[in-house]
């Protein structure tokens, strides 16, 4: 049975999540926080009131959540109970309808449950690269890339392209973008590593299978209070004429940057369709990121919580098969979530892949 229609089923998530949410000491933190912000002088402390209020507003929209979640559980139940006494469809229809309601809002609550660490909450960094496969790498790191921006249309993220020259022939170089909203690097940040295509390949005569890899790295916006320093000195910065698909603001001008961090080796570029200084201010921003998470490699890398086990990009490191041919399937190789439905992954349909995702990793901790 669809755990969306299983309302016992229903009944246990939510006494989890007023177990995980602790709600009870939830409502109690909120009075006080309602005490707190009603005193005369309130706002004398800026900064305690700013997240004072921000704690306020996180705790009023999870106890609504939770609030509107047990009314719909009741909704559901009664209609249940009416469709018993008079088999009405119509009140099955109200109780199916309410229980898919329900299942949502529970996810909302799961997820908030999830997002601990100190940037999940935040923007993220994402970066796709071509690994084994040659013209038809390049292919997947493009369908890669509009998979990531369908992702991220769906949950109404915004998304800035810093880098995606095209490649010659077919699909990208490369493609680096960030992606801002609620929860992105939480959401994305179990998409790091290496995606595996088979497929009939476009780009061989002979129509035969090929095997085709892409690697993708995700970063946290790093925000303003973490120090990164970077010697100016351990900077080469290489100013080149951008390239990429045309149209309106194309640039016409040496307004690409790449920067080269000598000490690491680490190589950061950004094109997007603005000025090189704004370039190279994105470009500092992600290598800002990369620095970061290897000093954090540096000091625990067992936990290396940032990126996972780095792997060469190539079959045996992937965390995921698309296949095509002979038959149609996704499976993440960490959780054994799968669908046939591929055409619907490639398109954005990320979700069930995450919330696995997202699951395993809390078990597993």
């Amino acid at each position: 049975m669809d755990e969306s229609h299983d309302i016992k089923g229903l009944l246990d998530r939510l006494n989890a999540a007023a177990d995980f949410l602790h709600i009870t000491e939830l409502i109690e933190r909120k009075s006080q926080l309602e005490e707190q912000s009603a005193a005369r002088d309130f706002w004398n402390n800026q900064e305690f009131a700013s997240k004072t209020m921000e704690e306020l507003t996180s705790a009023n929209e999870v106890i609504e959540t939770f609030t509107t979640a047990q009314q719909q559980l009741e909704d559901a139940q009664a209609a249940l109970d009416l469709f018993e006494e008079t088999q009405d469809e119509a009140f099955n229809e109200e109780a199916a309808s309410s229980m898919a309601s329900l299942a949502s809002l529970l996810t909302q609550l799961e997820l908030s449950s999830w997002f601990t660490g100190p940037f999940d909450g935040g923007d993220a960094i994402v970066s796709v690269t071509p690994g084994q496969g040659g013209l038809e790498a390049q292919d997947w790191v493009e369908m890669l890339f509009r998979m990531y921006t369908r992702f991220a249309e769906r949950h109404r993220w915004k998304v800035e392209v810093l880098d995606a020259p095209v490649a010659e022939g077919i699909g990208l170089d490369r493609a680096t973008f960030k992606v801002s909203g609620k929860n992105a690097y939480g959401m994305l940040r179990g998409e790091q590593g290496v995606h595996r295509m088979v497929r009939i390949s476009s780009t061989d005569a002979k129509k035969r299978r090929h095997t085709t890899f892409a690697g993708v790295e995700v970063l946290p916006i790093l925000p303003e209070h973490i120090e990164v320093e970077i010697n100016p000195g351990d900077l080469r910065v290489d100013v080149y004429h951008a390239s990429g698909p045309g149209g309106q603001g194309v640039n016409t001008t040496d307004s690409a940057v790449r920067l080269t961090h000598l000490p690491t080796g680490i190589v950061v570029t950004c094109q997007n369709e603005r000025s090189q200084l704004q370039n190279k201010a994105q470009a500092m921003e992600i290598l800002r990121a990369k620095l970061y998470e290897l000093e954090q490699k540096k000091r625990a890398d067992e936990l290396n919580e940032l990126r996972g086990p780095k792997n060469e990009i190539s079959f045996g490191s992937q965390i995921r098969n698309y296949v095509f041919y002979p038959y149609q399937l996704v499976k993440d190789t960490r959780t054994e979530c799968e669908t046939a439905k591929i055409d619907d992954v490639l398109d954005g349909d990320l979700d069930a892949f995450v919330l696995s995702y997202l699951r395993w990793k809390t078990a597993q901790n």
